[in-house]
């Protein structure tokens, strides 16, 4: 058998595939097809990650990205209020994108939104005072009524118009949406995307102090393992480490 360097690309490759093969023979033993798993007792490669690889934003990049949005129309408020929301709330694009109109809603006191999370996962996470604003803005603009059931609270658009449509923006043109305007505030497009505002809402919130177990609750990991790896602080080994060794 060919040697697999751990902790390598390759390593994670294979260690992906072994799983795939053990639910496969797992399913095969559950349909009485054979008795036992035989990938079971292989042995797969160690593959530890102590930082994820997810770029964040500074807070000035990310200011830098809000200010760029031209909103002197409906389409420039529906981008401003979405990168917002993902800055502000940390939630996923997909749950971005599933959001319906009733899904943003008032309790007397504040408004909130109900994102639908991947694993079935229902969250609710606040609006602070300047999302509510963009999102009071493009509700307006997009003449959207705040008591209508079941339509899309982000609109696509009719091609390169102006022109909002009835349907909902996907996941994937809220991507696209989200590499066109890092490149038009002069932001590295390639490497960032709209999972690194998860990255840069924690990274802030880790900064300022704000204990693990809170920031894990906003970005809704069960594990605060997961959390620490969207961690971007400073932990890079610098030149002025290393010139301190005293050898």
């Amino acid at each position: 058998m060919k040697y697999v360097p751990f902790g390598t690309t390759w390593g994670v490759t294979v260690k992906l595939h072994l799983s795939a093969l053990r639910r496969f023979f797992d399913q095969l033993v559950l349909r009485h097809v054979i008795m036992l798993n035989p990938a079971a007792s292989v042995r797969v490669p160690k593959h530890s990650v102590i930082e994820g690889k997810t770029p964040a934003l500074s807070v000035e990049q990310a200011r830098r990205l809000l200010a760029s949005i031209e909103t002197s129309h409906v389409v420039g408020l529906r981008d401003r209020a979405i990168i917002a929301t993902l800055i502000y709330t940390a939630a996923r694009v997909g749950a971005v994108a599933k959001l319906r109109v009733q899904d943003y809603y008032a309790d007397g006191h504040q408004w909130w939104f109900r994102f639908d999370e991947k694993g079935g996962k229902a969250r609710t996470i606040p609006a602070r005072h300047d999302l509510e604003l963009y999102i009071e803005e493009y509700v307006r603009a997009a003449e959207i009524e705040k008591d209508a059931e079941d339509i899309p609270l982000f609109h696509s658009t009719i091609r390169k118009t102006k022109v909002l449509t009835p349907r909902a923006l996907t996941a994937n043109d809220i991507y696209r949406m989200v590499k066109r305007r890092l490149r038009d505030a002069g932001l590295p497009s390639r490497y960032l995307s709209c999972h690194s505002f998860r990255a840069t809402a924690i990274t802030d919130l880790l900064t300022q102090g704000v204990p693990l177990e809170d920031v894990q609750y906003l970005a809704g990991h069960s594990d605060p393992r997961t959390t620490r790896l969207y961690d971007r602080r400073q932990k890079q080994v610098t030149r002025n480490i290393v010139e301190r060794i005293s050898v």
